[in-house]
Protein backbone atom coordinates (compact mmCIF):
# COMPACT_ATOMS: atom_id res chain seq x y z
CA UNK A 1 0.00 0.00 0.00
CA UNK A 2 2.63 2.55 0.54
CA UNK A 3 5.16 0.83 2.42
CA UNK A 4 7.68 2.90 -0.28
CA UNK A 5 7.22 5.93 1.88
CA UNK A 6 9.55 4.73 4.62
CA UNK A 7 12.47 4.44 2.13
CA UNK A 8 11.67 7.28 0.52
CA UNK A 9 11.43 9.89 3.57
CA UNK A 10 15.03 8.34 4.11
CA UNK A 11 16.14 9.03 0.70
CA UNK A 12 15.12 12.20 1.21
CA UNK A 13 16.69 13.01 4.48
CA UNK A 14 20.30 11.30 3.13
CA UNK A 15 20.01 13.55 -0.09
CA UNK A 16 19.99 17.13 2.28
CA UNK A 17 22.50 15.16 4.28
CA UNK A 18 24.62 14.75 1.10
CA UNK A 19 24.21 18.67 -0.05
CA UNK A 20 24.74 20.04 3.12
CA UNK A 21 27.52 17.96 4.69
CA UNK A 22 29.62 17.06 1.59
CA UNK A 23 33.01 15.75 3.22
CA UNK A 24 30.84 13.68 5.06
CA UNK A 25 28.77 12.44 2.07
CA UNK A 26 31.72 11.81 0.49
CA UNK A 27 33.44 9.72 3.63
CA UNK A 28 30.21 7.84 4.11
CA UNK A 29 29.58 7.40 0.39
CA UNK A 30 25.99 8.75 0.97
CA UNK A 31 25.54 8.60 -2.70
CA UNK A 32 25.76 4.81 -2.70
CA UNK A 33 23.35 5.04 0.29
CA UNK A 34 21.17 7.34 -1.83
CA UNK A 35 21.34 5.11 -4.91
CA UNK A 36 19.94 1.87 -3.30
CA UNK A 37 17.36 3.58 -1.17
CA UNK A 38 15.86 6.06 -4.30
CA UNK A 39 16.13 3.40 -6.64
CA UNK A 40 14.22 1.09 -3.66
CA UNK A 41 11.61 3.41 -3.85
CA UNK A 42 11.28 4.05 -7.11
CA UNK A 43 10.65 0.49 -8.08
CA UNK A 44 8.07 0.12 -4.91
CA UNK A 45 6.11 2.84 -6.35
CA UNK A 46 5.71 1.72 -9.72
CA UNK A 47 4.78 -1.62 -8.50
CA UNK A 48 2.44 0.18 -6.54
CA UNK A 49 0.81 1.77 -9.65
CA UNK A 50 0.65 -1.39 -11.52
CA UNK A 51 -1.24 -2.95 -8.96
CA UNK A 52 -3.71 0.01 -8.64
CA UNK A 53 -2.42 1.11 -5.20
CA UNK A 54 -1.28 4.23 -5.93
CA UNK A 55 -3.61 6.81 -8.19
CA UNK A 56 -3.01 10.03 -10.01
CA UNK A 57 -6.26 11.20 -8.27
CA UNK A 58 -6.62 12.32 -4.59
CA UNK A 59 -6.28 10.87 -2.28
CA UNK A 60 -3.57 9.08 -4.38
CA UNK A 61 -3.10 6.25 -2.07
CA UNK A 62 -6.08 3.73 -2.59
CA UNK A 63 -6.19 2.55 1.26
CA UNK A 64 -6.81 6.29 2.17
CA UNK A 65 -10.09 6.14 0.84
CA UNK A 66 -11.64 4.26 3.26
CA UNK A 67 -11.35 5.08 6.94
CA UNK A 68 -10.37 1.33 7.91
CA UNK A 69 -8.34 0.50 5.76
CA UNK A 70 -5.83 3.46 6.83
CA UNK A 71 -4.63 1.49 10.49
CA UNK A 72 -3.84 -1.25 7.90
CA UNK A 73 -1.67 0.89 5.88
CA UNK A 74 0.18 2.85 8.54
CA UNK A 75 0.76 -1.07 9.87
CA UNK A 76 2.41 -2.10 6.97
CA UNK A 77 4.37 1.56 6.43
CA UNK A 78 6.01 0.67 9.81
CA UNK A 79 6.52 -2.99 9.29
CA UNK A 80 7.53 -3.88 6.06
CA UNK A 81 8.85 0.16 4.92
CA UNK A 82 10.71 -0.11 7.95
CA UNK A 83 12.02 -3.52 7.66
CA UNK A 84 13.27 -2.94 3.70
CA UNK A 85 14.98 0.55 5.21
CA UNK A 86 17.20 -1.61 7.62
CA UNK A 87 18.02 -3.97 5.44
CA UNK A 88 18.96 -1.51 2.91
CA UNK A 89 21.00 0.50 4.99
CA UNK A 90 22.67 -2.57 6.29
CA UNK A 91 23.57 -3.72 2.86
CA UNK A 92 25.04 0.14 2.04
CA UNK A 93 27.12 -0.40 5.70
CA UNK A 94 28.25 -3.72 4.69
CA UNK A 95 29.39 -1.94 1.30
CA UNK A 96 31.23 0.54 2.80
CA UNK A 97 32.66 -1.82 5.88
CA UNK A 98 34.33 -4.13 2.83
CA UNK A 99 35.06 -1.22 0.84
CA UNK A 100 37.30 0.00 3.76
CA UNK A 101 39.06 -3.64 5.06
CA UNK A 102 39.48 -5.11 1.18
CA UNK A 103 42.06 -3.35 0.67
CA UNK A 104 43.83 -2.87 3.90
CA UNK A 105 43.76 -7.02 3.85
CA UNK A 106 45.50 -6.95 0.40
CA UNK A 107 48.09 -4.64 1.36
CA UNK A 108 48.77 -6.92 4.69
CA UNK A 109 49.19 -10.05 2.63
CA UNK A 110 51.75 -8.96 -0.07
CA UNK A 111 53.20 -7.62 3.01
CA UNK A 112 53.33 -10.76 4.76
CA UNK A 113 54.39 -12.21 1.34
CA UNK A 114 57.46 -10.43 1.22
CA UNK A 115 58.30 -11.25 4.41
CA UNK A 116 58.46 -14.66 4.09
CA UNK A 117 60.15 -14.13 0.67
CA UNK A 118 62.99 -12.36 2.94
CA UNK A 119 63.05 -14.91 5.43
CA UNK A 120 63.20 -18.07 2.81
CA UNK A 121 64.76 -16.83 0.06
CA UNK A 122 62.39 -17.94 -2.00
CA UNK A 123 60.95 -15.57 -4.47
CA UNK A 124 56.70 -16.43 -3.85
CA UNK A 125 54.42 -14.80 -7.25
CA UNK A 126 52.76 -11.83 -6.40
CA UNK A 127 49.28 -12.29 -7.57
CA UNK A 128 46.58 -9.33 -7.53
Amino acid sequence: MACFLIPMTLAILTSIIQKTARTIAEKLKLWLLNALLWGGSLLLALEHVWHGEVVPWPPFLTAMSTPEDIPVMLHEMATAGTAMSIVTCSAWASILILSTYIPKMRIHRLTMMKAIEQQSGIPMSHQN
